[in-house]
């Protein structure tokens, strides 16, 4: 699950989940991006202290070999689950490295507010993390997948989906599933039912999907938008290969307590009976990307990276006392144009961007393997790649987003000063640093 994983990144508060583990500290030395080199040695100093654990990014990098600019893989990057359920050949997949399949959802209130889980400060794990609702997928709820050596694993899929919908259900109390008949109307069940279902899952002592159907019920699968896969790089304890998703809540969503409570700050005890406990809340995207850039919150760059793309059209309340209809217009407006945008090419802007192969692939279908390409002098921040899909997808077509790059800084596990920027930009700062101090020991 996110929370117990993504991700080098955590995408979900049950998913570098998977299991609660502590990586340990990631050493990453660098050479040279484009045409400036890095100091060996500086880059060094500048990594020790960079380290991923838990949900979050774990780090990606890259080790010298003999000549400076000779670049070998990655050496850690994302992560994307959290708490495994039972499920067949699990075993394997961690013998041989292979990433386990997980989803996760990046929920829409009626207002275009953003879904996303708080760990506690006393968690003992990943401790005061803001991750999405998501974890591994499960062969006793969720069905099967392609094996490790296919491409279809890490396509888009109805276990996929359901295991979406399902670890949403767990950790949010949410139920993204609608009636059975013509009308198709959200299933509404009480509170008791809802928690006993949430337990009674967690522990595989029901399936989900049976569940439903005996609540005169099936899956919102149909509603579900692809929003990107992340695939966890080679060399990880744990790699995950997470479809994220994208669900919007109807605009009028009746008297749900749930999707009511999570307006605020709603307390809900996770599964396990309140051990690990969480507060749901829905915010503006730009308002979650505030409170990380000011150190409120703690995010990793799955999450920062996903509420920076929607930030730019989930752009906050209407302006003035606009009447009901005229808000649920307004709010239907921006959901249009941001379904259009996930499937339109070319996803770039900038003109070299635009001449890159990942440029011609929508968002729905990119597939993003974050790789280290160097350490920022300035701020000793690690500067992550977007543009690879990982080892899995080696010849291939598919790819991430060559023209942005997420900045970061890992201190004891946390992620710090996340920021998403233009590639070109952030190269090009660092070509004009490495230029001026040449020049100043001429």
């Amino acid at each position: 699950m996110f929370s117990g994983a993504l991700h080098l990144f955590i995408l979900s508060r049950r998913t570098i989940l998977t299991s609660h583990i502590n990586l340990p500290p990631l050493r990453v030395i660098f050479c040279s991006i484009g045409s400036f080199r890095f100091i060996q040695s500086h880059l060094i100093r500048a990594t020790r202290d960079i380290s991923t654990q838990g949900k979050g990014i774990q780090g990606a990098g890259h080790r010298f070999r003999g000549s400076r600019r000779r670049l070998v893989s990655p050496k850690k990057t994302l992560i994307m689950s959290r708490r495994a359920h039972t499920s067949a050949g699990p075993s394997k997949e961690k013998k041989s490295g292979e990433p386990r399949p997980s989803a996760s959802v990046v929920l829409l209130s009626p207002e275009n507010q953003v879904l996303l889980l708080h760990r506690v400060q006393t968690s003992s794990s990943f401790p005061s993390a803001h991750v999405f609702p998501g974890g591994n997928l499960s062969d006793f709820h969720d069905g099967g997948v392609p094996g490790p050596s296919e491409f279809k694993r890490h396509d888009d899929s109805l276990p996929y989906r359901l295991g979406a919908i399902r670890e949403t259900f767990e950790e949010s109390g949410i139920l993204l599933a609608r009636e059975g008949g013509r009308d198709r109307n959200p299933v509404n069940i009480s509170n008791s039912e809802r928690d006993k279902a949430r337990k009674e899952i967690h522990k595989n002592e029901r399936r989900f999907v049976e569940w439903l159907q005996d609540m005169g019920g099936v899956a919102d699968t149909e509603n579900l938008l692809p929003f990107t896969r992340w695939i966890t790089p080679l060399n990880m304890p744990r790699r995950f290969t997470t479809q994220m998703y994208l669900y919007m809540l109807p605009l009028s969503t009746g008297n749900d307590p749930v999707i009511s409570a999570a307006r605020s700050e709603a307390m809900i005890p996770t599964p396990d009976g309140g051990v690990e406990i969480t507060a749901a809340r829905f915010d503006y995207a730009s308002k979650w990307l505030e409170k990380q850039r000011k150190g409120e919150i703690v995010m990793f760059p799955p999450q920062c990276f996903l509420l920076h793309i929607l930030s730019q059209f989930l752009v906050g309340p209407p302006p003035g006392s606009p009447s009901l209809s005229e808000s649920i217009a307004y709010y239907h407006a921006q959901r249009e144009k941001l379904k259009e945008f996930l499937s339109t090419a070319p996803t770039a802007t900038e003109p070299k961007a635009v001449k890159h192969h990942t440029a011609q692939i929508p968002w729905a279908q990119k597939v993003i393997s974050p790789t280290t390409l160097g350490i920022r002098k300035s701020d000793k921040r690690s500067i992550l790649g977007l543009d690879k899909p990982g080892p899995e997808l080696k010849g291939s077509d598919r790819g991430g987003d060559w023209e942005r790059v997420v900045l970061v800084k890992f201190t004891k596990g946390v992620a710090k000063d996340v920021e998403v920027r233009s590639r070109e930009e952030v190269l090009e700062e660092e070509r004009h640093m490495e230029i001026t101090a040449n020049e100043s020991k001429l």
